[in-house]
């Protein structure tokens, strides 16, 4: 994150609250860690995570292990995406690029996530479709707070629920063979996907337009 963020701009995230989670960032907060360096890593992993899931293609094989790496390389995108806010506030440091650095790595690991199951999937096109929603969903969030609407978070498609679908997906795919456990399962998740994006971005348009007609 690395900037100075209103309570009111921050996605709220019950983990937050959990002991081994203030102990880490309570450690990088000692270490003097980065903001910005915590969500490049993040990013990092989510790039690695989609090249994971496409890997699922190019090495049939080897899938469960990719599976279980995509499913871990989320996650580790998600702790990184949860830590870069809780160390720039930690540290009270701001950054003039922080709100670059807080959404765009966001978009690449969302991005890179989805195209990389579509690949598995055999279907390109359909991980875009799936990217392209939940890209939607968070230029409408960032574009009505520009426009002086409250940030909104909400689902049911926003990005904690897309991972979180995701990880499920991974991990089901790890242990069950067959097609219900492959390029199947795949599909049906990034139809899921797409079409929860969709109805999350109408959502969130909805409220942003409501809540600037309500202005005085």
């Amino acid at each position: 994150m690395g900037t100075g963020v209103e309570a009111s701009d921050r996605r709220p995230i019950a983990a937050r609250n959990v002991g081994v989670v203030q102990r880490m960032a309570a450690a990088l907060v000692a270490r003097g860690a980065s903001p910005n360096g915590i969500s490049i890593a993040g990013m990092l992993a989510g790039l690695a995570a989609g090249l994971a899931f496409a890997a699922v293609a190019w090495r049939p094989g080897m899938a469960p292990l990719f599976w279980v790496a995509g499913a871990l390389l989320v996650q580790a995108r998600l702790m990184a995406n949860l830590l870069d806010g809780m160390v720039a506030i930690g540290r009270g440091v701001a950054s003039p690029v922080g709100e670059l650095f807080n959404e765009v790595p966001d978009r690449v690991s969302d991005t890179a996530v989805l195209v990389g199951l579509g690949v598995a999937a055999g279907s390109v096109a359909l991980g875009l479709a799936a990217a392209l929603a939940a890209m939607a969903t968070a230029y409408i969030r960032t574009t009505a707070r520009a426009a002086g609407a409250p940030s909104d978070f909400g689902g049911p498609m926003a990005k904690q629920h897309r991972m979180a679908l995701v990880t499920g997906l991974a991990l089901w795919c790890a242990v069950l063979p067959g097609d219900w456990g492959g390029a199947m399962a795949v599909w049906i998740v990034l139809v899921v996907v797409t079409l929860g994006s969709v109805l999350t971005a109408w959502l969130r348009l909805s409220r942003a337009a409501a809540a600037l007609r309500a202005k005085p």
